[in-house]
């Protein structure tokens, strides 16, 4: 673990000396109303290298570098990026944290944000939304792990209230899941299936647990599934209900980089997911491309990650600037979710 810390480490040097921000008007990304490049640049100056600085230190591995950039995922997809995943339970009923699909997000990753929060707070006041510092730490988890930089639009308020578990299950997309579906999800978001190919590109850092994809190989083994691969599986997840965990990427499971749609050529992936996007022929062809080219992929996720990251913002009046990111301003008494550091539920986001 030691050794690979040291070297983990080494590639986070690495990638802050050769990376710069990839411009915005190149990925032709428009600016959501309201959110701006430098919209903290008089109240809180130095809040990205804040950010920065202190995931660098805490990034030990890519294990929690993945944790934090999922939390974008679970709380965008899940009416908009507003930071309502944050929240704990009240007694007006359970949090988007409880709900099945987001038993899997790690609660470091909460701790982390929340850990952030608490540092930007006490050098600039309660400018910074924690919604805000959602979208910075997910940008940082790509860099450090050696993906593309990029500058994120903040200004970003956090929402009132967590959705419903029917909503959470209703807007995330399930390991189990086909294109299709994948497809019908992202629509309604305005995403196209180059946005769903590049958003999922996301699962070349981060493990699952087996209960995320056995039924790929229990009772039947899925034919779209490398044999040898299945085999290999089956020796770490023995039976459709062990719980330990693998990582997502076989080639590269610390590195942000395209080798996860390797994988998917080889028919080397965990989840129906991930694997049909490389079956379906409205895909197969991305898949094939960000394969082959590291820069298009990362110029493509660039741009689907600015497009979830507006998705659904409040900003200006709307909302407000937690003081906790766990717990609206205006609540006195709440109740703490569960959050396990990993669950036996999944989902692709």
């Amino acid at each position: 673990m030691a050794n690979l810390s040291t070297k983990f480490l080494a590639l986070v040097a690495f990638s802050l000396l050769l990376l710069s921000p990839l411009d915005l008007v190149k990925a032709q990304v428009p600016i959501a109303p309201g959110l701006s490049l430098t919209f903290y640049s008089k109240s809180c100056p130095n809040l990205e290298s804040i950010v920065r600085k202190r995931l660098q230190s805490v990034f030990k591995d890519a294990g929690l570098a993945a944790g934090v950039l999922r939390l974008q995922y679970h709380d965008c997809f899940v009416q908009g990026c507003d930071a309502s995943l944050l929240l704990d339970g009240s007694a007006g009923g359970p949090s988007e944290k409880s709900a099945i699909p987001n038993l899997t997000l790690r609660a470091q990753a909460f701790r982390a944000i929340e850990d952030l929060r608490n540092r930007v707070h006490k050098e600039c006041g309660r400018v910074v939304s924690c919604a805000d510092l959602v979208a910075i730490a997910a940008r940082d988890a790509v860099v450090l792990t050696g993906g593309p930089n990029y500058n994120v639009p903040l200004g970003r308020r956090d929402g009132l209230n967590f959705a419903t578990a029917n909503a959470t299950i209703t807007n995330l997309v399930a390991p189990t899941s086909n294109t299709t579906t994948l497809l019908a999800k992202l629509a309604v978001k305005n995403l196209d299936a180059t946005d769903a190919v590049a958003l999922s590109g996301a699962h070349t850092i981060g493990s699952s647990h087996c209960t995320s994809f056995t039924e790929r190989l229990y009772p039947n083994q899925d034919p779209t599934m490398d044999k040898t691969f299945a085999n290999n599986l089956k020796d770490t997840c023995p039976t459709p209900t062990t719980n330990k965990t693998l990582d997502m990427d076989i080639r590269s499971p610390n590195l942000f980089d395209n080798k996860y749609y390797v994988d998917l050529m080889n028919r080397q992936t965990l989840f129906t997911s991930d694997q049909d996007m490389y079956t379906d022929s409205r895909t197969r062809g991305i898949v094939t491309s960000f394969a082959v080219n590291q820069t298009l992929f990362f110029e493509r996720f660039v741009i689907s990650m600015l497009k979830m990251g507006q998705l659904g913002v409040l900003t200006g009046s709307s909302g407000e600037i937690r003081a906790n990111c766990s717990a609206r301003n205006s609540d006195n008494l709440f109740i703490s979710s569960v959050v396990g550091d990993e669950g036996s539920h999944a989902s692709q986001f």
